[in-house]
């Protein structure tokens, strides 16, 4: 079996629904953030797919690129994220994100 485009494609678009569901549903704050992870990491599944599928006789890292930078923003979102998660269990002690309706401590 071959393994084409839309496979990844499919793939990618599995993932992004899990997360995006997981996101909107969730009262856990580091479920949350897990479940953005999942939908950035769909996107550099598609990305690369992209990339590596629209032009196969060139090498383009254009996707492979543009996939280290969103590790990258993710990496950064995840620390800020957990910093904010972190004060938040330190003033309220919950995680629940509908505690969290102000930042004021």
């Amino acid at each position: 079996m071959d393994v084409g485009l839309t496979h990844y494609l499919v793939l990618s678009a599995i993932l992004f629904s899990i997360g995006l569901f997981g996101a909107l549903s969730k009262r856990n704050a580091i479920g949350v953030l897990m479940c953005i992870e999942i939908m950035l990491n769909a996107v550099n599944i598609a990305v690369v797919a992209f990339s590596r599928y629209l032009a196969p006789e060139t090498v383009i890292l254009t996707g492979h690129v543009f996939a280290l930078f969103v590790i990258v923003v993710a990496a950064a979102e995840a620390a800020v994220g957990l910093a904010i998660v972190i004060a938040l269990y330190k003033n309220r002690e919950t995680v629940d994100v509908e505690e969290a309706d102000s930042m004021k401590g």
